[in-house]
C-alpha cells in the first residue's frame, strides 16, 4: 500500500489538476479505500509551488468530488437496502475495499446516536468518513439536508489538508513530501483531527461565552 501511495503521489505532484481532485476524492468519499491526505496535500502544494491552481478551488473542488463519492454510498444503501449492502461488507470484494459488516455496524451505530448531523461530524472522522453515508442512505435521510452537512463536513477537513500541504510548502522539498504522505499518511490524518476538534472547541466556547 504504501509503494502503490507513493508512486501516486509522486504522479499526482506533476500532473494534479482540478479535474483529477474531483475524482480523486469521489473515490476517496466511496467505498474504495483511498487517502484523501494523498490528494488535498500534494494539491495544495502544488498550488503554493507553480500558482497554476487556487487554494480555494483545491477547497471547492475537493468538496464537490467528496460529495458526489457521498451520493453514491447514499443512493446505493438507500436503494439497494440493508440486507444486501451488509451482504456486500462481508463479501470477498467488500473487503477488498477494506469494508467488512463490524465497519458498517459501526457507522450506522453513530449515526444513530448522533443523528444528521453525523454526517457532517462524521467526515472528520478515519473509518467512519467514508462509510458514514451508507446509514444516512439506510435510514432514508432527507437528501438536501444530507447533501448540506456533507458539503460542510468535507469543506472544513479539505481546508485543513490544504493548509498542511501549504504549511509543507515552505518547511519541505517535494521528494520528502512524497516520502512523508506515503509512509505516515495517517499521522497526518490524526494531525487534521487534532486541528478540527480544536477549531469546534473554539467555535463551542465562543458560543458559550456569547
Amino acid at each position: 500500500m504504501e509503494e502503490f501511495i507513493l508512486n501516486l503521489t509522486n504522479g499526482a505532484l506533476d500532473n494534479l489538476n482540478y479535474g483529477w481532485i474531483i475524482l480523486f476524492m469521489a473515490i476517496e468519499s466511496s467505498f474504495i479505500p483511498f487517502p484523501s491526505e494523498v490528494v488535498m496535500i500534494p494539491a495544495a502544494y502544488m498550488a503554493a509551488e507553480t500558482g497554476e491552481m487556487s487554494f480555494p478551488m483545491i477547497i471547492t473542488c475537493g468538496s464537490i468530488g467528496a460529495l458526489i463519492g457521498a451520493l453514491v454510498n447514499y443512493i446505493l444503501a438507500r436503494t439497494l437496502g440493508r440486507p444486501i449492502v451488509y451482504a456486500f461488507a462481508n463479501s470477498r470484494f467488500g473487503h477488498m475495499c477494506l469494508i467488512d459488516a463490524e465497519k458498517v455496524e459501526k457507522a450506522e451505530k453513530y449515526f444513530d446516536k448522533y443523528g444528521a448531523v453525523s454526517t457532517l461530524i462524521g467526515r472528520m472522522i478515519p473509518a467512519i468518513r467514508q462509510l458514514i453515508s451508507i446509514p444516512a442512505g439506510l435510514a432514508k435521510m432527507n437528501i438536501l439536508p444530507f447533501m448540506l452537512y456533507t458539503a460542510i463536513g468535507a469543506t472544513v477537513w479539505n481546508s485543513i489538508l490544504v493548509g498542511i500541504g501549504y504549511a509543507f510548502h515552505s518547511t519541505m522539498p517535494k521528494q520528502q513530501l512524497i516520502d512523508i504522505i506515503a509512509h505516515y499518511s495517517h499521522i497526518i490524518g490524526i494531525t487534521a483531527i487534532v486541528l478540527v476538534i480544536a477549531l469546534i472547541a473554539f467555535f463551542i466556547y465562543k458560543g458559550v461565552k456569547k
